[in-house]
């Protein structure tokens, strides 16, 4: 996930000397990484989940047909995100850019960012299928190879390092297709030569519908979850047009700052779910709670140093990524006052994670509803005064995000009680 991330980040950090709008535009555009995430999502939690489970059982009859059916579900999702990406880009950039200096960079960077994120879907049913069965590292080494070409093309594209012919935002989405597109090829042909549980069969692509309602069962919640998201952040970009590229410039380096930074609790729910589902598959109920503790208190211990790092110096990691005076105020105070919320944000995704594995991921959904809602209800009257301080509107979601907490939190517990009480 670092490595997904460092995608972004590197596009960032060459935009940078390009100018507030610029950042903005990139920025904004980025935020529909999260709608893609939604639809990942329900790949990646669905085909992970259904195989560890059929793992735990020994099912691999099952679990090839997940995998195949999943296969089928990604291409027909990429072909979706392609056409819809294309047509709806301007008028997505127009919507929310403060000025038109950011809107012709959100879509010089959509132009190539689009394409990028429907070639993904695949790889994400082909990764989620070897993860399921305990191999990670394949993943991880392939998209290392990617992040370095990325970081290899995007001076070269964005400000024309050896050919005097810069294409500024155009050039950040074009290397980041061209690295995801080496991604796909080199993992597709990892999977081919190397996996033994599951492997490719066309003839398995006519669609079954059991099969791909017990994928979107589980997947579509957790890719719910995703796609609020992205609404979330789309509402913010709205509220903060007025305040100018700046404050969106702050509020988008901030953001993904944010997302960084919790990588690694990211990483220990994603290897928490497989786990835990393999052992839910098993009828190991001790196992699957040792899981949920352990993954709790790494979460909590990870968070709590992140909080502090937010508080000691937001700005200079603001500064990483832009000299301009006023996004690295407006970013450093967004980390300094979300920060307060990053403890309920990890057991979030730690008790999502268990969600998952017991395969029933609507209370994810139905926590981050709420989340949404309350940050809505908040930034509406927030938001009557035109003059209001952004402080205000990070305050409210960091609040938010608490409450999603506790009612996550006490979701779970019933869930517990319900599922792992075996005969």
């Amino acid at each position: 996930m670092l490595l997904q991330t460092l995608y972004f980040l590197v596009d960032l950090y060459f935009v940078s000397a390009l100018g507030g709008p610029t950042i903005a535009g990139v920025g904004l555009a980025g935020n529909l990484m999260f709608v893609t995430l939604a639809l990942t999502q329900v790949l990646a939690v669905g085909t992970t989940t259904l195989i560890a489970q059929a793992a735990g059982r020994k099912d691999q009859t099952d679990a090839q047909a997940i995998f195949n059916q999943s296969c089928l579900l990604s291409l027909l999702t990429g072909l979706g995100v392609f056409s819809l990406g294309t047509l709806l880009q301007k008028p997505y950039a127009r919507a929310l850019s403060a000025d038109e200096a950011t809107f012709t960079a959100a879509v010089q960077y959509l132009q190539w960012l689009v394409p990028a994120f429907s070639l993904q879907f695949l790889m994400v049913s082909i990764g989620s299928a070897l993860r399921a069965t305990g191999i990670a590292k394949p993943s991880m080494v392939i998209q290392m190879m990617t992040v370095g070409l990325n970081a290899l093309l995007a001076p070269v594209l964005i400000a024309g390092w050896g050919t005097g012919r810069p294409m500024g935002a155009a050039g950040a989405g074009l290397a980041t297709f061209a690295a995801v597109l080496l991604g796909v090829i080199s993992l597709s042909i990892y999977f081919a030569r190397h996996s033994k549980f599951v492997h490719l069969e066309p003839a398995q692509w006519k669609p079954r519908g059991p099969v791909l309602k017990r994928l979107t069962a589980i997947g579509l919640p957790a890719g719910g979850e995703f796609l609020i998201m992205a609404l979330y952040s789309g509402m913010v970009y709205a509220v903060i047009r007025h305040k100018g590229a700046d404050a969106q410039a702050g509020f988008g380096v901030g953001v993904r700052l944010m997302q960084s930074m919790f990588l690694p609790v990211m990483a220990i729910s994603m290897a928490a779910s497989p786990v835990a589902a393999q052992n839910f598959g098993a009828r190991r109920a001790d196992r699957v709670r040792e899981t949920y503790r352990v993954a709790c208190w790494l979460a909590a211990a990870l968070m709590a140093v992140l909080t502090v790092l937010c508080h000691l110096s937001p700005a200079t990691m603001v500064r990483w990524f832009t000299p301009e005076a006023g996004v690295i105020a407006n970013g450093a105070e967004y980390l300094r006052i979300v920060s307060w919320g990053f403890l309920a944000y990890g057991l979030n995704v730690v008790a999502s994670s268990m969600f998952q594995a017991l395969g029933n991921t609507w209370p994810s959904l139905g926590s981050s509803t709420l989340r949404l809602m309350l940050f809505a209800l908040a930034a509406l009257m927030i938001s009557r005064d035109p003059a209001f301080p952004l402080a205000h509107l990070w305050m409210a979601g960091a609040l938010a995000g608490c409450l999603q907490a506790g009612f996550a939190l006490s979701w779970l517990r019933l869930e517990f009680q319900s599922k792992l009480e075996f005969n």
